[in-house]
């Protein structure tokens, strides 16, 4: 008989389950359940942009683009970048279109880090970053961030962490799981602090187009850091488009040519139907954006006021489709809320630790569905809560 712990690779077995997934297998299992865990939007792809990769099968546009993306979709992602956010990136080989914003990290980290390379991460934050530094052999150095600092990297904490051996640093902001944001002056202290370093930024802005209330900033819009910044964004979120896993980087040539190689073997090019899907909506695409995001800003607005009636702390999140409260009063643990709540009161939430270790004490709510379905949640949220 085979002795697979033998075979398989120590990267993989060393890496641990993502806390999100138990939560959903437990969902699946249940009837009537209000599942406010998986971030993604409750919309359905606009029809326009459906229609488009329809017409694009209907044409056989069916074989491969070359491995970069089709020329006419990085055209519209550097048109879109300079209008929507003032950033400058030559289509012809400084973009480079992926399998989702999650291909883009994984290929921006690969490239990058060597082994004993350190990659600092704030947290809490989306859950990849740090398996996929340890699949490259770095080592994944956590920051924690604070509730009382809106969950921001201040440039203290920025500085304390950098070490000799420092390559990356994720910044990944607005922030799965706690909605926070990081205004220009944020980003200013943060560019001081790496000014005369080699130190580069995977700016992680799949939800740039969610903010509230303010226009996004990219560090790549800093001076002095657009050279230093690789910027992951996508279709995912903005577009409702989480199944065509869609999504790019953009960053120096010198970088993204290595991380084209990475492509090359590993993907060969993205999904040929999803590609032609994402020029109509990048071009055609903004309002759209505007309808989704201020039913989002209606449906924050509603959950926040509440939590705050239910005496749970909570910060105004800025950006993204998550609320962060904080549920120590309860007496319970991050993960002994989430699952007796599941199981009591059939409502799905995700645990803060399963973010990272600053994030226990706290939940995280996806605000990405009905109005409905979040009435209900408060209610027999106020049910649970007053158990304790």
């Amino acid at each position: 008989m085979m002795d697979y712990t033998k075979l398989l690779s120590n990267n993989v077995k060393g890496l641990k389950p993502s806390g999100i997934r138990r939560f959903f297998d437990i969902l699946e299992e249940m009837d009537d359940a209000i599942s406010l865990g998986i971030g993604e939007p409750d919309f359905v792809t606009p029809w326009h942009i459906r229609d488009a990769g329809i017409y694009s099968l209907e044409k056989g546009y069916t074989k491969y683009t070359g491995n970069s993306g089709l020329t006419r979709l990085r055209k519209e992602i550097a048109i879109y970048l300079k209008r929507r956010f003032n950033l400058e990136y030559s289509f012809k080989n400084q973009i480079i279109v992926t399998v989702g914003g999650s291909e883009a990290i994984d290929l921006a980290i690969r490239a990058l880090v060597n082994p004993g390379d350190e990659v600092i991460i704030p947290i809490p934050s989306f859950v990849c970053y740090g398996p996929i530094t340890e699949l490259a052999c770095g080592k994944a150095v956590y920051v924690e961030t604070k509730a009382e600092n809106e969950f921001r990297l201040t440039a203290d904490a920025l500085s304390a962490a950098i070490t000799p051996k420092t390559k990356l640093l994720i910044l990944p902001y607005p922030c799965n799981p706690t909605g926070g944001i990081m205004e220009k002056a944020d980003l200013e202290a943060v560019a001081e602090v790496l000014r005369g370093t080699d130190i580069m930024v995977l700016s992680d802005e799949i939800y740039a187009e969610l903010t509230y209330g303010q226009q996004h900033v990219s560090l790549a819009n800093i001076p002095d850091m657009h050279e230093r910044t690789i910027v992951v964004n996508g279709f995912s979120k903005s577009y409702a488009m989480t199944g065509w896993r869609m999504g790019y980087a953009c960053g120096p040539s010198q970088v993204i040519s290595q991380m084209l190689k990475i492509h090359q073997y590993a993907i060969m090019s993205a999904p040929t139907t999803s590609q032609y899907a994402a020029i109509e909506a990048i071009s055609e695409g903004d309002g759209d954006i505007e309808t989704m995001r201020r039913d989002y800003d209606y449906r924050r607005r509603y959950l926040l006021d509440g939590l705050r009636s239910l005496d749970l702390d909570c910060f105004e999140p800025k950006g993204a489709f998550y609320m962060f409260p904080c549920i120590r009063r309860t007496g319970l643990t991050s993960e002994e809320f989430c699952e007796r709540f599941l199981l009591e009161e059939k409502v799905a939430v995700i645990p803060g630790d399963a973010f990272g270790s600053s994030g226990e004490g706290f939940v995280r709510i996806c605000y990405a569905s009905s109005v409905g379905n979040i009435a209900e949640a408060l209610t027999r949220m106020e049910r649970f809560v007053k158990k304790f």
